[in-house]
């Protein structure tokens, strides 16, 4: 059987639909479904994304069958269009352009006005009548092919232009003649000569073929790779390449090109949103080169531009594309995001797609859509990104801060960013790596700057609209953006942007509210989030279908508050060290730490053990009957010890003692690899007063509270266990502490007594650990290092590497490594659930926040994930999501 690689769409007929998307890339996908649902669509055929992948796993050979049946699918487009390609007379043109199963904007390389050479040029002049447009089209294709097929860089043609434009005397390209356009196609011919040493391809099956390779190589260029790295797009899935028959908004006053968005990206407001230029071509738009104009009267006069509307200039042709967008917001039941051309005023759909958009948007159009009735409660929690909450859950600008605005643009993006500029991409990732807070000035952003906009806090823009690259890249990273500041004049060679009399220097701080499209002097102070309206009708729906509960990883009262305020359902991970750091206990600590005998130490923890206890009372008041899991000392000693002299003089002197003492004991603890040292569970075997003073202060901080007439859960943990035995000689020293405390305040508090999986071996020995523990927390950092022989603090050295070559495709501590570290998780909950059928089972690593992560322990069967407070919102809804994924599966499975 042949296999089957390309796809064919036109006149209402698509051999594709929308759930193809796999095999056809969404934008192939989608062109087929709006073909099928009788829309104005330019005939074309869509070559597969197996077809892709093929080609590289071929050494970048295309499939034996697949010239034969593009040819075949091409002869189609021409009968459509009564048009034949490579034709003198009667031309077809063609566009090329990628189109991945990911929407990735900007990242792979598009060609349009393709089939254009110095003979077909004449002949799309005698049809269209045009000279100067005809004529534009081909300076505009070897300008556009040369850059994707040819890597012929994009000033060497802007010299010729702006060569051109001087012999002319103009300053808008608009203004050159059709003559002055055959001049420039010369110049731009000489570029390719000089700079390829091989004259400009006249042949359109070579350029054809040469432009569907280079959207198949710009898979694999730097930035499709970077923005695959962000968003977690599989290497492996490919793109596909959708060969589509032109039609012109370049072609006079009747025609147009624009983008539009069925309601408004940043806020969700059921509002349509879009921008077009009259006659013009698609990347004009998207490239921010000319200002847009709004499509209604509506966004215009809210923009106080004094451009004309599209309903306006064209008002029947709006009246048919506000029908379109409404019959595609209705089919596919979510907001979309639209691309369309006029040509002498017939209106063509190019694309439609789910559009991207801020979280705060996605979770009003998500509960209006619910409201509108066109999806259900569960369809709605499945439709917001998890971790995009971030965007919400961070402070914005104080209302009430001064503000010292020196420009205002488009608000792009929402968000407050305060940073220092800069005005290169790669100087915002090198400052980022180093912990600064960077704003990213541009005169517009390119996809080759998708890095530094990933390293920035914030992103400005001189030129562009809403639908502008830096517009669309920001709002799909949660980045703050403010597009098309006019008043911005940058200078990339001086490294400074001016406005007016105003100069701002490489490393100023300015603050952005891209909200409001302000521009700010200096740092403005910031408030915390509300958390209401949409985003807790959301979190409601989310509660309802989710299984596992939702705990934070916190030892403060004000961490354990901004949790509880979150939707914490109990803490899973009170780190008890933490609280040792502060700078009234440390110095007890490091007396017991150095103290000779276990009197010495006994009396150093005394000092230590009401401040303990005064922390857990707060904590068990603040989360109110909630579960709160405290592990016992971890960390080794020598942590908690001074590194420079003049502090352990500090210490010596304050434990009465001499500096050579302190540096002795510092050498004795010493340890080559601590992370496998003397830690843990081990230092409560060596110094059981250290556990015994710990047990002792959270049973009578428990038993307190509970007589104030709280319900308290203390589940106290053991951490790094590697055997039954091990665990149950800690567990005696807990239980004997916790009954001296009911005694003494004549009160029973219910408690569990567990410990942490944090070792292979304790995952394989779950069974045996069960017979005493009652309840089991994977810690998965330690327990990725241990698996995997990967310290956390050095992978950073090699682990990029790694991610290149395909050996990792994800950091291992940023989101679970489910084929290894998972199934000792796996092993570890089945034994231990054998052993013991009431075992709780849970999650306190860096991965409880990670939603993949989260959806894996929704099918181990975990009881909870605990997660950092900010990570709590993100955690509830990918729980929610991971339980009705797995209802999917079973009901298709039954």
């Amino acid at each position: 059987m042949v296999n089957k690689w390309v796809y064919s769409f036109g006149e209402g007929k698509a051999e594709g639909r929308a759930d193809m998307k796999n095999l056809l890339g969404g934008k192939g996908a989608n062109l087929a479904e709006m073909t099928n649902l009788a829309l104005p669509v330019p005939p074309g055929f869509t070559i597969t994304t197996e077809a892709c992948v093929h080609y590289y796993a071929n050494g970048r050979k295309y499939p034996a069958e697949l010239k034969a049946q593009a040819d075949e699918s091409l002869v189609l487009i021409e009968k459509r269009m009564g048009k034949k390609f490579g034709d003198a007379k009667n031309p077809l043109l063609v566009s090329v352009r990628s189109g991945a199963r990911a929407s990735m904007p900007g990242m792979m390389d598009t060609v349009l006005n393709l089939g254009l050479n110095d003979i077909t040029v004449e002949g799309l002049k005698a049809q269209s009548g045009d000279d100067r447009f005809a004529y534009d089209s081909y300076r505009r294709f070897i300008q556009m092919y040369s850059g994707v097929v040819l890597n012929v860089e994009y000033h060497h043609f802007e010299e010729v232009i702006e060569e051109q434009k001087q012999k002319c005397d103009v300053k808008l390209d608009t203004e050159l003649k059709a003559s002055d356009w055959q001049e420039v196609i010369t110049g731009y011919k000489k570029v390719v000569q000089d700079q390829t040493g091989k004259p400009f391809p006249q042949d359109a099956q070579e350029q054809l073929w040469g432009a569907i390779a280079a959207v198949f190589n710009s898979w694999m260029n730097q930035r499709a790779v970077t923005y695959r790295k962000l968003h977690n797009i599989p290497a492996d899935w490919g793109t596909a390449v959708n060969v589509q028959s032109m039609v012109f908004g370049n072609m006079g006053q009747d025609c147009a090109t624009g983008v539009a968005f069925t309601r408004n990206p940043s806020t969700g407001e059921k509002i349509f949103y879009g921008e077009y230029l009259v006659n013009a071509q698609g990347e004009d738009v998207v490239a921010g080169i000319r200002t847009p104009q709004s499509i209604t009267i509506q966004a215009k006069q809210a923009s106080g531009s004094d451009l004309p509307a599209m309903e306006e200039v064209m008002p029947a042709v709006f009246k048919q594309f506000i029908a379109v967008c409404e019959k595609l917001e209705k089919h596919y039941k979510d907001m979309q995001d639209i691309e369309f051309t006029v040509e002498k005023g017939v209106l063509f759909m190019l694309q439609t797609r789910n559009a991207k958009r801020t979280a705060k948007a996605a979770l009003k159009i998500a509960v209006d859509l619910v409201a509108e009735g066109l999806i259900d409660q569960a369809t709605a929690v499945q439709r917001v990104e998890p971790s995009s909450l971030d965007q919400l859950l961070h402070p914005t600008l104080d209302p009430k801060a001064q503000r010292n605005v020196v420009a205002k643009g488009l608000p792009a993006s929402p968000g407050a960013a305060s940073g220092q500029v800069v005005f290169s991409a790669d100087k915002a990732e090198e400052l980022a790596s180093k912990g600064a807070a960077v704003i990213l000035c541009r005169i517009e952003t390119s996809p080759e700057d998708i890095h530094g906009m990933h390293a920035a806090k914030g992103i400005i823009t001189s030129r562009g609209g809403m639908t502008s690259h830096a517009a669309v890249v920001a709002r799909g990273m949660g980045r703050a953006c403010v597009a098309g500041a006019g008043s911005i004049h940058i200078e990339y060679a001086k490294d400074t942007m001016t406005i007016g009399k105003t100069v701002i220097k490489a490393g100023d701080v300015v603050t952005i509210d891209g909200s409001t499209g302000e521009v700010m002097l200096g740092q403005v102070p910031t408030v915390n989030p509300e958390m209401s309206g949409d985003f807790a009708t959301l979190m409601g729906w989310a509660d309802k279908y989710r299984r596992m509960k939702v705990r934070t990883n916190a030892e403060t009262p004000l961490d354990t508050r901004t949790a509880r305020k979150f939707g914490a359902e109990g803490i899973g991970l009170c780190r008890t060290e933490h609280m040792f750091f502060d700078a009234e206990r440390i110095i007890a600590v490091r007396e017991m730490i150095i103290a000779d005998d276990e009197e010495g130490r006994r009396a150093a923890l005394a000092k230590i053990e009401p401040m303990q206890k005064k922390d857990f009372v707060e904590i068990f008041s603040i989360m109110a009957g909630l579960p709160v899991t405290i592990r016992l000392l971890d960390p080794p000693l020598h942590e908690f010890l001074p590194k420079s002299d003049s502090e352990m003089e500090e210490v010596a002197k304050g434990a009465g003692t001499d500096l050579a003492r302190i540096k002795m004991r510092a050498q004795q603890l010493h340890e080559s690899n601590p992370m496998l040292g003397h830690r843990g569970c081990r230092l409560g075997i060596t110094y059981p007063e250290i556990y015994e003073m710990q047990a002792r202060a959270i049973f009578e901080a428990a038993a307190e509270v509970q007589k104030s007439g709280q319900v308290v859960l203390p589940e106290v943990m053991i951490p790094l266990i590697l055997s039954k035995k091990e665990f149950t000689i800690l567990k005696d020293v807990v239980d004997a502490e916790a009954e001296k405390a009911q005694k003494k305040y004549g009160v029973k508090v219910s408690y569990l007594v567990g410990t942490m999986i944090e070792l292979p071996r304790a995952a394989l020995m779950a069974g045996q650990i069960a017979e005493g523990a009652e309840f089991f927390s994977f810690g998965t950092n330690d327990l990725t290092q241990t698996t995997l022989g990967i310290s956390r603090d050095d992978a950073g050295n090699f682990l990029p590497d790694y991610s290149r070559l395909g050996i990792m495709e994800r950091d291992p501590f940023a989101s679970l490594d489910q084929q290894g570290v998972g199934e000792l998780i796996q092993i570890a909950a089945e034994r231990g659930r054998r052993a013991r059928s009431t075992l709780k089972l849970g999650i306190c690593g860096e991965h409880g926040g990670d939603p993949d992560s989260i959806g894996f322990c929704e099918g181990v069967g975990l009881d909870y994930v605990s997660c950092s407070p900010y990570r709590v919102p993100i955690a509830r809804l990918a729980a929610a999501q991971a339980a009705l994924r797995q209802q999917a599966l079973a009901v298709k499975a039954a």
